[in-house]
């Protein structure tokens, strides 16, 4: 919450926060980009007049710097949020229609979420069922699948699996038993689990070593790179990037966001 200063301050903080912004911009601090702006504005004297009153106004309220440095970091994630939705319309069409991607819920549902998850993700594993309640309540969401492996060889060996099981449509199933799995999937639990599917394993196993299967999961890792996506479960609803797991009521409201366009 914003803090009204009292009288004897007000003056020093409303010309030294744009100052000492500027000047932070100027001394281009670690992470954060010059403003070739600033830097033309300002001649030498002007240069020492923002260093004097940022002395002054931190001298009576040392609370500015902070206040100063909260304002970077909202300009640079305002930045990085309009980065992602521009990223996000520009992929549309590999983000939310690429017609190999396997669906859950309403494959002509009114919304679309895309789920970037790894198999092996402990916190993916925690949001499956918040996506299944989502489906169970609301039959107008469509979800798209992304396997995105991040946390080693068995994460990939896993991505492959499923994208092979895919072509005998069990992904969902496979998936399910994946995000219930105690342990690591090894090539003999996903053995396990594909048997106990009725999945045809000998097929299975050699549909994962096709280079089509690897092309997709390079697909979703550029993609995942042009998001700025950091982690799994990552997701995309309308034009909005949710990084990590989120509960059922947050889910809701993103989607009724995403309704209203």
């Amino acid at each position: 919450m914003s803090r009204i200063p009292p009288p004897s301050a007000r003056r020093p903080r409303r010309l030294a926060v744009p100052l000492l912004l500027a000047a932070i911009s100027l001394a281009a601090a670690p992470g954060l980009p010059a403003s070739p702006a600033a830097a033309q504005a300002l001649t030498p004297e002007q240069r020492r007049e923002v260093v004097q009153v940022m002395r002054e106004a931190l001298r009576q309220d040392p609370s500015i710097l902070r206040d100063a440095f909260a304002a970077l970091e909202e300009a640079a994630r305002q930045q990085a949020s309009e980065g992602r939705a521009g990223a996000i319309r520009a992929e549309a069409g590999a983000l939310f229609r690429d017609p190999a991607d396997p669906v859950k819920g309403n494959p002509r549902g009114d919304v679309t979420l895309v789920e970037f998850f790894d198999a092996r993700c402990g916190y993916c594993k925690a949001l499956h069922p918040t996506l299944e309640a989502l489906l169970r309540a609301d039959p107008g969401v469509r979800i798209v699948m992304k396997d995105l492996p991040i946390l080693g060889p068995a994460s990939v060996l896993a991505s492959r699996a499923l994208l092979a099981a895919q072509r005998q449509d069990r992904y969902v199933e496979l998936q399910a038993a994946l995000m219930k799995l105690r342990g690591e999937p090894t090539e003999a639990a996903l053995q396990a689990e594909a048997k106990k599917l009725g999945l045809d394993w000998a097929r299975l196993r050699r549909d994962m070593e096709d280079p089509a299967i690897e092309r997709r999961l390079q697909e979703h890792l550029r993609l995942a790179r042009v998001l700025s996506i950091e982690g799994t479960p990552a997701l995309v609803i309308g034009g909005t990037l949710v990084p990590g797991a989120v509960d059922l009521p947050t889910l809701q409201r993103l989607v009724a966001e995403a309704r209203k366009g």
